[in-house]
């Protein structure tokens, strides 16, 4: 199973540190945020990586290089345009083959395994979700017996982690350009072909310096 980082945006509400860094090597704990996921895939099995950018996407080539340093391959997807994430993912669909993927974005932090990822997908997606973040109170689906759902108003439900396994199926009538994911993957899930898991472990959506600084103190409790 190939995965993919998604490391297109531009990280306005990190201002000024992406200014002149792009989101996923903002560093927290001394690390940029992409290499947490990049060690952690290396070491769940993955070989083979693909990252996309667009931002100042010429700093992460430069500093991941050809993966190598970390026992896999890593290629990118170069985004012109910010394409949002269904219209990066289907850009980058032809370095990521005919089978189903790990997706992973890269400006969260988690010690997720993602080992737990690497097993056969029935259906069109598999989504990780977690408890809703303060910042996100309302969350976003509902999981029921392992399949996920839109949430109806009053319903419990979880937030899309930003993890998740996608089949290139998922992408069938699509047209190149900027496209949300969230659409397509509600689209699927009325045909009841998502499952999903709950993590109840560390993840942080890392959009905000007060985020930034919840991982630096995480990180500093694991020294």
């Amino acid at each position: 199973m190939k995965a993919m980082i998604l490391a297109a945006g531009k990280g306005e509400r990190l201002r000024p540190l992406t200014l002149h860094t792009p989101k996923p090597l903002v560093r927290a704990g001394g690390i940029p945020l992409i290499e947490f996921h990049v060690r952690a895939l290396a070491a769940a099995g993955f070989s083979e990586l693909v990252i996309n950018h667009a931002w100042l996407g010429q700093q992460i080539e430069d500093y991941l290089g050809d993966g190598s340093r970390f026992g896999l391959r890593i290629v990118y997807s170069a985004e012109g345009e910010p394409l949002e994430t269904g219209g990066g993912i289907f850009k980058a669909l032809p370095l990521l083959g005919e089978e189903p993927f790990l997706v992973v974005n890269g400006d969260i932090w988690t010690d997720y395994d993602f080992a737990a990822l690497r097993r056969p997908l029935q259906g069109l997606a598999h989504l990780v979700l977690v408890d809703n973040p303060v910042h996100h109170p309302s969350g976003d689906f509902r999981l029921q017996s392992g399949r996920v759902a839109d949430a109806a108003d009053g319903e419990a439900s979880f937030t899309y982690s930003g993890m998740a396994v996608l089949h290139p199926r998922l992408f069938v009538g699509c047209q190149p350009g900027a496209f949300k994911l969230a659409p397509l993957l509600r689209a699927a899930m009325a045909d009841g072909q998502v499952s999903g898991e709950h993590f109840a472990g560390r993840w942080v959506d890392v959009g905000t310096h007060e985020r930034l600084a919840d991982v630096e103190r995480l990180l500093a409790a694991e020294a």
